[in-house]
């Protein structure tokens, strides 16, 4: 287990390390100079070029790389050229509602998506298991920022039940805060469930031509209990992967329902600095989102290793 370990963490460091490089690259060769926005048309070239050297600007690329680097791996993110704030301090407002609206989504997602799945691998061929399939089809047809706006317009507009848009700070309350968070927690969601339903249903369906399965079924156990007591362990592999990219997908792709919802979170912050040509914020928190990319691919290792001891014996 621990050469497993050291092997995956030598992997992490690497690809970190790769796709810092990759989005400096990216970031430096966008065209524009985003002293001359801030500057504007009016502004003078004294002033630019001491702008240039508050902002560290004024050196070569390589020098901006080591000194971006260097300051993430000691917590410093470097200065906002927009908001003049610490990049850090706008990174940690905006994660406080892009993280749980993730965590929330791919809670709902879960909880939708095994229990659909398996009722629908162990009831194949039914009208139950045409049924579930048969929406989660329509759920993967679907946009996510369209099944949105419907949401709005039924939920908010129409019943007035929830908020169509904003959010009031987690100085109003928990409860307040998350009826603020379910429309858009929804909207990723039922997508995504739709997706996860359709691989926990073709994993059971996998597993449960399995020999132990038939000898289960032989000692006494009916379908669902074989496949629950001895079948659910190993039908969550594939499970665990696409739990790991959905949580990234929807960390980082929650920009269309940030807009429709106007969420001040990530998502938002990411498009406003790509429009004002902030990079500073762009590459930190790209950076940001790479590495929770990253990290969960790590995890999700991990636990395919607690899940089936063959990994961990290097089999």
């Amino acid at each position: 287990m621990s050469s497993f370990l050291l092997k995956k963490i030598i992997s992490l460091i690497i690809t970190l390390f790769v796709a810092t490089g990759v989005i400096f690259i990216l970031i430096e060769v966008v065209p524009g100079d985003p002293v001359a926005f801030m500057m504007g048309l009016s502004g003078s070239t004294e002033a630019a070029d001491a702008l240039r050297i508050e902002l560290g600007l004024n050196v070569g690329p390589w020098a901006r790389y080591v000194d971006w680097v260097w300051g993430m791996v000691n917590g410093n993110f470097g200065i906002s050229y927009t908001y003049r704030v610490p990049v850090i301090e706008l990174i940690r407002e905006r994660a406080l509602v892009s993280v749980p609206l993730t965590v929330y989504a791919l809670f709902l997602s879960t909880a939708i998506a095994i229990p659909a799945g398996l009722i629908s691998a162990s009831r194949r061929g039914s009208l139950v298991d045409t049924s579930f399939m048969g929406v989660a089809q329509l759920g993967v047809a679907i946009p996510n920022f369209w099944f949105a706006i419907l949401l709005v317009l039924f939920f908010s507009t129409t019943l007035k039940l929830f908020s169509a848009s904003g959010f009031p700070g987690w100085d109003a309350g928990f409860l307040i805060c998350l009826k603020a968070l379910t429309l858009p927690a929804i909207s990723l969601a039922l997508p995504q469930a739709a997706i996860l339903s359709r691989v926990m249903r073709s994993s059971a369906l996998e597993v449960m031509n399995e020999d132990y399965i038939r000898t289960a079924r032989a000692k006494g156990l009916n379908k669902n209990q074989a496949l629950l007591r001895h079948g659910l362990r190993n039908a969550m592999i594939p499970v665990l992967t696409i739990l790991g990219l959905q949580f990234s997908f929807l960390l980082a792709g929650g920009i269309i329902i940030e807009s429709v919802f106007s969420l001040p979170g990530l998502g938002r912050l990411v498009f406003q600095s790509i429009v004002q040509r902030d990079l500073i914020v762009v590459k930190s928190i790209v950076t940001l989102l790479v590495f929770s990319v990253v990290f969960i691919t790590f995890i999700v290792d991990l636990l395919y290793a607690a899940v089936d001891p063959r990994l961990r014996e290097g089999n």
